[in-house]
């Protein structure tokens, strides 16, 4: 790192000649370049497998194999054996995954580093000495970081919907509440990574070591995704729609709709009861024992296939908000930090 400054930017004049924004941002290059190799190596591998499973997926869909298959929840069969058929979504669901992991490992291996290891060598300290400020040195570092984790994020969850598009909310393909489709796709990819990013850089400058940096950031971040898979769970930031039907008729399938599992009986008051006060399925039964107890209708809770783009926005607002506040902390602290 010494080295670099002293052969590279000091020896050439670029931070001593008038180009001092031009030679943090080369210096900022020379830093982060292995890390914007590897996210476009981690970029292109992913195309790579996309492309490939993508052309195996079509050629089954195009088999005639899933022909008879409908939409919803249910497993489609084979008419000769009985046995579900299903397509090898295990590649699709291992991008997802990937995507959901996407700001621990930026947080941790690219934030972390960005501004603690200048600090615990020192190294900083050249920089500034050349007449480069503490926010031209901060904004050069952030600018490529944040600008090759937006190109390499969006990139990602693009390639996700494009190869999960065929097999989209299908019996035999991945539904959009399934955690990989849902998490790992979208614009919420994006602030996700964004957010690790900016928290591993204020952990960065707040912490003495790099290495205690990027385990704080490997915690804040690990639980942060956690927290949000479970709100998603619960529906605790976009709520679920109630969905009545009458008793006495069979009620229409769910289809697309994303089941919170809670299903009840309505009274002609208006009060829910529990499914289990009648367990039968529509029929005879049903009827009888609901006009035994007084309930009018039956009422499951889910929320429609809509709402994925609500669970999108909400969590990019959330995540978007928190790299926004961590990344202004960051400004405020450096001068007492560097």
């Amino acid at each position: 790192m010494k080295d670099s400054l002293r052969n590279g930017s000091l020896r050439n004049g670029s931070l001593r000649n008038g180009s001092l924004w031009n030679g943090s941002l080369w210096l900022a290059w020379r830093q982060q370049r292995v890390l914007v190799g590897a996210g476009a190596a981690l970029l292109a591998a992913a195309a790579a497998i996309a492309v490939y499973s993508r052309s195996g997926m079509l050629d089954a869909l195009h088999s005639g194999l899933f022909d008879h298959c409908g939409t919803g929840p249910l497993y489609c069969t084979r008419p000769d054996t009985g046995l579900p058929v299903l397509l090898d979504t295990d590649p699709l669901k291992y991008l997802g995954m990937s995507n959901i992991a996407l700001p621990v490992l930026i947080g941790v291996f690219w934030g972390a580093p960005l501004l603690g290891r200048d600090r615990e060598l020192g190294t900083h300290r050249m920089v500034l000495a050349q007449g480069i400020s503490r926010g031209q040195w901060f904004a050069s570092r952030i600018a490529l970081a944040a600008a090759t984790t937006v190109a390499v994020s969006g990139l990602l969850a693009g390639v996700l919907a494009w190869w999960w598009r065929p097999a989209a909310d299908r019996s035999y393909g991945l539904f959009w509440y399934d955690n990989t489709a849902l998490s790992g796709s979208g614009p919420r990819v994006v602030a996700a990574a964004l957010f690790g990013l900016a928290a591993g850089t204020l952990l960065g400058l707040l912490a003495r070591r790099v290495l205690a940096a990027m385990g704080l950031t490997l915690l804040v971040t690990g639980a942060t995704t956690l927290l949000l898979e479970w709100s998603h769970r619960t529906r605790l930031l976009v709520s679920p729609h109630t969905y009545v039907s009458a008793g006495s008729v069979p009620k229409p399938p769910m289809g697309e709709k994303w089941s919170t599992g809670h299903y009840g009986l309505i009274t002609a008051s208006g009060r829910h009861d529990d499914v289990l006060n009648c367990p039968f399925p529509s029929g005879a039964e049903l009827r009888e024992c609901m006009a035994q107890h007084g309930y009018v209708a039956r009422f499951y809770e889910a929320n429609p296939v809509g709402d994925y783009w609500t669970f999108q926005w909400t969590d990019t607002a959330v995540l978007g908000g928190l790299a926004l506040l961590l990344t202004a902390v960051t400004v405020l602290l450096l001068r007492r930090r560097i």
